[in-house]
């Protein structure tokens, strides 16, 4: 663990970030045993956050100038709620920097991004086997919804189901 104990600076993304973002993003998938689905590249994470029609935001903990953190989100719509809301695609924290209130100054900021911005919800999914994860998030005031399974069409099932639409 570093030395030092200073409180994380959370920012915005920025440009530059983005090799330092697909990197975290790597580690993340290395920790959740997944680096084999990590098949998209720098470039297009720099197109989907700052390219003519950005999908997607960011977020970076940076502690001594270097990043030890992210939560990479974007924006949700709920119909029951007629407002939109920020789903939490991913976060993540080195696991050296962990224990230190990283992930929670992260989320707080996610939290207070949604306020500022009048939205209704923040949400995000979480594997079932991590539980330290479910108990960080319970922890954190969130409620992990037994009821709802995530469904997902990918690659060549994209086209399949596209092509009976006609």
């Amino acid at each position: 663990m570093p030395d030092s104990v200073s409180s994380p600076i959370i920012r915005a993304a920025q440009p530059q970030d983005v090799p330092t973002i697909f990197r975290l993003v790597q580690a993340l998938a290395e920790y959740e045993k997944l680096s084999h689905q990590v098949v998209g590249t720098e470039a297009l994470l720099q197109e989907h956050l700052f390219g003519d029609r950005p999908c997607i935001e960011a977020i970076l903990a940076e502690e001594s100038g270097q990043a030890i953190g992210f939560a990479l989100f974007f924006i949700n719509y709920s119909t029951f709620l007629t407002r939109p809301g920020i789903y939490l695609e991913d976060l993540f924290v080195l696991p050296e920097y962990r224990g230190r209130g990283i992930g929670k100054a992260l989320l707080a900021n996610l939290a207070k991004l949604a306020r500022d911005r009048n939205y209704g919800r923040l949400e995000w999914s979480v594997l079932d086997w991590n539980e330290t994860a479910i108990a960080f998030y319970e922890k954190m005031g969130a409620t992990v919804l037994p009821d709802w399974r995530i469904c997902r069409v990918t690659g060549e099932g994209i086209g399949v189901l596209a092509e009976k639409a006609g």
